[in-house]
């Protein structure tokens, strides 16, 4: 994994993140919701403890799901991070975001029972096939 500090920007720039750490874990996530926010037919994701991640300007907080906050990019839209209520203390940013995402490989895939029937992703990563709460909890809890 990439060492830090990790850097980034929306699309346009007006928003940058700054991390003083390496993320905690990697993920990609076929859930129907991160796949609506991204665009993407599949969405890959660093967690990173809240306390060493910054996002400036903070951007716009949409919360459409309950226990889910989501922030975009005020000038541009682009989706910046996720937080949600049953792993606190994290916060999730879109890896395609981050300047070191080629050294950010994802470590697992979350919701891999609704992956879109065509997408095929050939490796050998773990695959839970509803969320991946308690995984990325205790990614949260150990640090790793």
């Amino acid at each position: 994994m990439s060492a830090a500090p990790i850097t980034g920007r929306c699309y346009c720039g007006a928003t940058t993140i700054h991390a003083a750490q390496a993320p905690q874990t990697v993920a990609y996530c076929h859930c129907d919701d991160c796949r609506r926010v991204t665009g993407a037919p599949v969405a890959a994701f660093a967690a990173f403890a809240e306390g060493d991640v910054t996002v400036a300007p903070a951007g716009a907080t949409v919360r459409a799901n309950p226990g889910v906050a989501r922030t975009f990019c005020p000038a541009c839209g682009s989706p910046l991070t996720g937080r949600y209520d049953y792993l606190p203390g994290q916060v999730f940013v879109s890896l395609g975001l981050l300047d070191q995402a080629a050294d950010l490989a994802p470590q697992l895939h979350a919701h891999a029972g609704t992956a879109l029937p065509w997408l095929h992703i050939t490796d050998d990563l773990p695959r839970v096939e509803a969320s991946s709460r308690d995984t990325l909890g205790e990614a949260a809890d150990t640090g790793e």
